[in-house]
């Protein structure tokens, strides 16, 4: 089937992020999205959809949306926390296998001392310790595993403000699992944002790319963040994150590589925005970001 477009409320500000009031109801945010041209979306936080199966199925159905799958957090510098985090994994990949998604996305949780060094990581000085990554690496393939028993594929989200953001901790994790079990979700402006080139990972990681997160970066705004040591959050209400094609991420160019190596599945638009900005409105940059990509990528 090749290339699939969807989106996800992270577009609309729907994050976990207390101080972020979430301005719209679940309903609105699906509508909008079929406004907008979608036609898959990621669950979002567990809770913001319904979780009973069948109310679930019946409000994605009468959009014809497709549920693709779902963002799950696991502290994994904390092994403290890794049983709860499993659990977590367990309870959403249930409710995706009863309501016919395809795929769990897996990721670190972020930390107060990592977002504070987003996008200036200095490996060896922030970075995990041998023995963490060994857990974090061992707790994946258990999360892993679990989704496999439920009909899904597991991915992992690299990602900014977490201890797997720069392209070094990418390859480290990547090196570190199970090939045939746990995939790499590409985040084209995670990537970016930790110092990497994402054109240049899609090729080297392609036949492990099994979902793509289409972000762009406004790169002067990045310049800016990382000159004044902005914090992830804080650097997300300055707008770091753009529509598709307005930014400095070379779009065009990891998805030219990935078709090329026949990636079949869905590329996800994101934008993370705060909500309670003036002039942020989701539904209009995720319609230009949907025009862009058909324009751009024939897709």
């Amino acid at each position: 089937m090749g290339i699939r477009i969807g989106t996800a409320p992270v577009s609309w500000g729907v994050m976990d992020v207390e101080k972020w009031e979430r301005k719209q109801s679940y309903a609105e945010v699906l509508d909008e999205m079929v406004q907008a041209g979608y036609t898959g979306a990621e669950l979002g936080p567990y809770g913001f959809l319904p979780t009973d199966p069948g109310q679930l199925k019946a409000e994605l159905g009468r959009r014809n949306l497709a549920l693709i799958g779902a963002f799950v957090p696991i502290p994994l510098a904390r092994p403290e926390s890794h049983e709860e985090g499993l659990q977590a994994v367990v309870e959403t990949a249930r409710l995706l296998a009863q309501s016919g998604a395809p795929l769990i996305v897996l990721a670190d949780a972020m930390y107060e001392e990592r977002m504070a060094v987003a996008g200036s990581v200095e490996e060896e000085r922030h970075g995990l310790t041998d023995g963490q990554w060994e857990k974090a690496a061992r707790m994946l393939e258990r999360a892993a595993r679990a989704a496999r028993e439920h009909g899904l594929r597991a991915v992992f989200h690299h990602h900014a403000g977490t201890f797997v953001e720069t392209p070094k901790e990418v390859d480290w994790l990547m090196e570190m699992t199970d090939a045939a079990l746990l995939g790499l979700c590409l985040d084209t402006g995670h990537y970016f944002y930790g110092g990497g080139n994402p054109v240049e990972t899609a090729g080297r990681h392609a036949a492990r790319i099994w979902h793509l997160h289409l972000k762009d970066i406004r790169g002067d705004v990045l310049n800016k963040v990382r000159r004044q040591k902005i914090g992830f959050l804080e650097a997300v209400q300055e707008g770091v994150f753009c529509e598709l094609g307005e930014g400095t991420v070379d779009l065009p160019g990891v998805i030219e590589i990935l078709a090329a190596a026949g990636f079949d599945g869905w590329a996800v638009f994101e934008q993370d925005v705060d909500p309670s900005l003036p002039g942020v409105e989701p539904v209009k940059s995720a319609a230009r970001s949907r025009e862009y990509l058909r324009k751009v990528a024939g897709l």
